[in-house]
């Protein structure tokens, strides 16, 4: 009978992993603190105002937060991988668990998973903690779209979190992934501005916070947007796949 690919005790160790590594358990815990605290300090500063909320989306808004929560989502996934390919980590891995199959995929639940958990206590927060500051601009919970968006939030960071992981495999350095993602999702849209109607659109954090999103300006309906953000996730997992399956540890 063949073992499963996912089994509690690769699973747990991977935990552990995580765990140990101070500066990849703050990078996980700051997801979820990034997403809530930066929100609510917007909220705070900006809910009195006579404009309302950030941008032109209400909704969208509600979730502001999650743009920095991105940034150390990228950390947590680029941190969590990159940390096999140093000190000769990969081949103490390998030696406890020789199937690469079953590490690789292990290793890339456990981070989505707890990404996916960070990121959805962040983006609960960030929405009831900062439509309290909001007063009568304030969107109440249940409202049009919110559970969709709080739900997408957490995916959002979680596809986030992946789409670093797997780069992290093909590049074994979060210091060079970082390098390249952070200006790649700050950068790039402020340069295609508003060239939502071409393939700006299908940009990663474009595409993915379109779950978040009350109505989308781009055509992009939000379950497809958040499609369109696995779709990057899992050509960038892949990738790692095969550089893990084909390198020496």
């Amino acid at each position: 009978m063949s073992t499963p690919l996912l089994t509690v005790p690769v699973l747990h160790s991977e935990w552990i992993k995580i765990r140990s590594l101070r500066g990849t358990l703050a990078a996980l815990v700051a997801v979820c603190v990034a997403t809530a605290g930066i929100q609510m300090l917007t909220a705070a500063l900006t809910g009195g105002a006579e404009s309302g909320p950030i941008g032109d989306d209400p909704l969208l808004a509600a979730f502001y937060g999650a743009n920095f929560g991105t940034i150390a989502a990228f950390a947590f996934g680029a941190t969590a991988m990159s940390s096999e390919f140093h000190n000769g980590a990969l081949r103490t891995s390998l030696t406890a668990v020789p199937s690469r199959a079953r590490f690789y995929l292990s290793k890339i639940a456990m981070v989505g998973g707890l990404a996916f958990l960070s990121g959805e206590v962040g983006g609960l927060s960030a929405f009831v903690g900062g439509q309290a500051f909001m007063g009568r601009s304030a969107l109440e919970l249940g409202g049009e779209g919110t559970y969709r968006a709080i739900l997408g939030c957490g995916l959002y960071l979680a596809l986030m979190t992946l789409l670093a992981a797997g780069l992290a495999a093909v590049l074994r350095s979060a210091t060079v992934v970082l390098s390249l993602l952070i200006p790649f999702v700050l950068l790039v849209p402020f340069v295609l501005g508003s060239a939502s109607e071409g393939a700006a659109r299908f940009l990663p954090d474009r595409a993915g916070q379109a779950v978040m999103r009350m109505e989308s300006p781009d055509g992009l309906g939000p379950w497809t947007g958040i499609g369109v953000l696995a779709l990057w996730a899992l050509v960038s997992v892949a990738g790692g796949w095969l550089a893990v399956r084909r390198r020496d540890a």
